[in-house]
């Protein structure tokens, strides 16, 4: 009998809770093999974290890490000391990462070096922008994996354009649709949006939290007079991020947005409440990269405070756009007066790719097995 592959699986940052929550799901109901919950800590805050976790229906992690905030250099060296050491204790089968979070990186690193196969869920995504962190832990991350697993045809291309073996990349879809459809029935009876008085269709959700926008005063403080004169024709919610919030009160904007006509600013939400919000809204103002696949799936307008995305199919075949600050009130302007991006549901975007991970596991350990059983049996 084939020995069960135990899989390591990483939960970084909030943003990776979504991604591989139906993941583990999904291996918890296989006999074949075995799942350890690796919590790593970073960006720790425990209303938003312990709220993705309950929402999602995840257990308390196997392991917690505890990495917590910092530098660049102290998260990745944090988590590759608290992992190095969780491996070596007990050694997985597969350390399967997922996203680009500075965790992600980390435990490649550490598998890696450990002769551990990695697998990287979200593979083959680039912005051609080095100046984001996260393009640097895709492009180390890929580089390292074993396995990569793609959300989409440009994936495929920007690896086979770095050299990467066919044999090591499967196209599997957008793990975040598999989330937003194993909760679709509590987001809907979430009643988020009729808490905060808000009807269905007449508003826009605001998220915002990348240094670029938000760590400078000038940059912050043009987003803030562009939102308060969208709010004056469509009502804005603002979910505000610790780091967001943090800089609007050091920059004395705060006050300013909050007692804006139009403005709810709400502390951060749980996965559930939040996409209750976004269902229902107009359109979406953001920076951030799963909620434009997100709005893309459920053809609602987004709007995306950046030069550039890693994930260009939002563009090409969603509803999304790249749009500079001072573009922001034109372009709400035109989806209101219903010019805006509609777009379509890109192929295997379906709810289904947990399954495909899981099969495509199967079918790589199978293989494994079956040539170690050639190389002993004369």
């Amino acid at each position: 009998m084939m020995q069960r592959l135990r899989i390591d699986l990483i939960a970084a940052a909030r943003p990776n809770f979504m991604k591989i929550a139906p993941l583990f799901h999904a291996l918890r109901r296989e006999s074949w093999c075995s799942v350890r919950l690796v919590h790593t800590g970073q960006h720790y805050d425990k209303n938003m974290s312990d709220a993705f976790f309950s929402d999602l229906g995840l257990p308390a992690p196997d392991l917690h890490l505890g990495v917590g905030s910092g530098s660049h250099a102290e998260q990745t060296a944090n988590v590759m000391l608290g992992y190095e050491a969780a491996c070596v204790a007990e050694r997985p089968g597969l350390t399967l990462v997922v996203g680009d979070v500075n965790a992600t990186v980390a435990c490649a690193l550490v598998a890696a070096k450990l002769h551990i196969p990695v697998a990287h869920l979200e593979a083959g995504l680039r912005s051609g922008d080095r100046d984001m962190p996260e393009e640097i832990n895709r492009l180390v991350t890929d580089t390292l994996a074993d396995i990569l697993w793609t959300p989409s045809p440009d994936g495929d291309a920007n690896l086979a354009a770095e050299g990467v073996s066919p044999k090591k990349i499967t196209r599997v879809g957008n793990i975040m649709i598999d989330s937003y459809e194993l909760m679709r029935e509590r987001i809907e009876a979430s009643g988020e949006r009729q808490r905060l008085g808000l009807e269905r269709g007449g508003y826009a959700v605001v998220t915002l939290h990348r240094p670029s926008n938000v760590d400078a005063a000038g940059p912050l403080g043009e987003l803030v007079r562009q939102l308060i004169a969208v709010a004056a024709r469509l009502p804005l919610v603002f979910p505000v991020h610790p780091r967001t919030r943090k800089n609007l009160e050091a920059f004395g904007l705060w006050t300013t947005l909050a007692q804006a006509p139009g403005v709810q600013l709400v502390e951060p939400l749980g996965y559930v409440d939040f996409m209750n919000l976004v269902c229902d809204a107009r359109l979406i103002v953001t920076d951030s990269g799963g909620v434009q696949e997100e709005t893309t799936y459920l053809g609602i307008p987004c709007l995306t405070l950046r030069t550039t995305t890693e994930r260009p199919i939002t563009l090409t075949e969603g509803s999304n756009q790249l749009i500079a600050t001072a573009e922001l009130v034109p372009a709400v302007e035109n989806i209101l007066s219903g010019n805006g991006v509609h777009g379509r549901r890109p192929e295997l975007w379906d709810g289904h790719t947990a399954a495909r991970v899981v099969a495509d596991i199967r079918r790589r350990w199978n293989l494994v097995a079956a040539e170690a059983v050639e190389a002993v049996v004369p």
